[in-house]
């Protein structure tokens, strides 16, 4: 499918939608648990792999809305009857790669082509020294993945560098091991804040886990369990940047957007508020309310380190390539490693709109003196965030912008282009 993105204006209220880091993670601790309810969960492509994972593993998910209910598996996972197909969900697979691994019998996971290209081996190779199985298939640390055998746990080495995903599954399969497991970080951690995540979703889950001088730690022998059973998912700062990004460069004049559903919380994306206050633009937080008012105002270029923020990075691209002078976006040669290359994604599809980009391994210089934007075709890669950061960027281009493969952001904002043509965006799908 195509989305078809003119210049607009744009103004007025929507709400982000929930967190799919926070959502998946909540899920497969509601899995984890006895029994669980989830609400306000972000309900997509990504996150339905993950409740169908918990129902292989002998869980049930029983769905209403943004509220969902589970019957966990009471950290003791079964043997799926099947083969577990995580999508193009990178999150699915590492997280359920570490609950796949306490089980006694096999599991095998798999993914779409994209996902089937994603780096695990560093987790594969954590799970093996803690007394489990975990093989790639093709022997090249991708899936498909053979994971189980009872991982019983211990002190194992991993490096923060890759993805912060696999110390992730390793906390959350680690509390339900009879040692717990201690993890030294041989690397130093990239994409942090998502760990911090990971701790804040776990003490919320009635879980200990700690951060060590080496790493982290979670002790063994723990259960699942929310407090009065249920558990709350806060919004999504990684889609929140679309619609702030929209705001600071398409606001129609002397009006703002106002952006529901900004409670703070340990997500690192919420970085993008003091980004987009840096490149110039005028925002308020409410964070008692959770409101984000932007308005439109001239932006100037900055120099952004996204290791601890690397989902942002296609948003900085866009709000570079229409500042005046120089973007630097810095310490992103990780970003290369998600659902597709996004350092050379957006340097790519921002050059076929008129942006002037240097592209290096661990740098994206966006000349935004030197560069405007014109509507062209562009290729969304089949990555959610490069569709929705190049929508924006439509939204100032001279001319018409195609957006080949729209339907992808359907995996973590699913109503995004029906949000941007209520706040006046000129955009349709075909």
């Amino acid at each position: 499918m195509d989305a078809h993105v003119s210049p607009s204006r744009v103004a007025g209220r929507t709400r982000a939608p929930p967190s799919k880091s926070y959502t998946h993670r909540a899920v497969l601790a509601a899995g984890y648990s006895d029994e669980a309810v989830v609400r306000d969960a972000l309900v997509s492509a990504d996150t339905k792999a993950t409740m169908r994972a918990v129902e292989a593993f002998g869980g049930s998910v029983d769905r209403d809305g943004q509220t969902v209910e589970v019957a966990g598996f009471g950290g003791r996972p079964g043997t799926p009857d099947d083969v577990v197909n995580c999508e193009n969900s990178g999150t699915t697979m590492r997280l359920v790669t570490g609950c796949a691994a306490l089980g006694e019998g096999l599991t095998v996971l798999t993914g779409d082509a994209s996902l089937r290209s994603r780096p695990h081996g560093p987790l594969l190779d954590a799970v093996f020294d803690l007394d489990g199985r975990a093989e790639s298939t093709r022997r090249n640390g991708q899936a498909p993945l053979v994971v189980g055998d009872g991982m019983t746990g211990g002190t194992v080495e991993i490096p923060g560098d890759v993805s912060s995903q696999f110390i992730t599954a390793l906390l959350m399969a680690g509390a339900v091991t009879e040692e717990g497991i201690d993890v030294e970080l041989t690397t130093e951690l990239k994409s942090s804040p998502y760990v911090d995540i990971t701790l804040e979703l776990l003490a919320d889950f009635g879980v200990e886990a700690t951060r060590t001088d080496d790493g982290f730690s979670v002790p063994g022998g723990q259960s699942y369990a929310p407090e009065g059973g249920a558990y709350s998912v806060p919004g999504d700062f990684s889609s929140i940047s679309y619609l702030l990004a929209a705001g600071a460069v398409a606001g129609a004049a002397g009006e703002d957007v106002v952006i529901e559903g900004a409670r703070p919380s340990a997500q690192g994306d919420s970085a993008i508020v003091d980004i987009v206050r840096d490149m110039g633009a005028t925002v308020d937080w409410d964070e008692d309310a959770g409101e984000l008012t932007v308005s439109a105002a001239d932006l100037t270029g900055t120099t952004v380190d996204v290791g601890d923020t690397p989902d942002l990075l296609p948003t900085i691209a866009v709000l570079g390539a229409i500042a005046d002078g120089d973007t630097v976006i810095e310490n992103c040669e990780h970003v290369r490693f998600k659902e597709t290359d996004r350092v050379s994604a957006m340097a790519e599809e921002l050059a076929k709109m008129g942006a002037n980009v240097t592209e290096q391994q661990d740098r994206l210089t966006i000349h935004g003196g030197e560069t405007d934007l014109v509507g062209a075709a562009v290729d969304g890669r089949g990555d959610h965030r490069i569709v929705m950061s190049l929508a924006v960027a439509g939204l100032v281009a001279d001319g018409e912008t195609t957006i080949a493969g729209s339907e992808h952001v359907d995996v973590s904002f699913p109503n995004f282009f029906e949000a941007m043509s209520d706040l006046g965006a000129d955009v349709t799908e075909n």
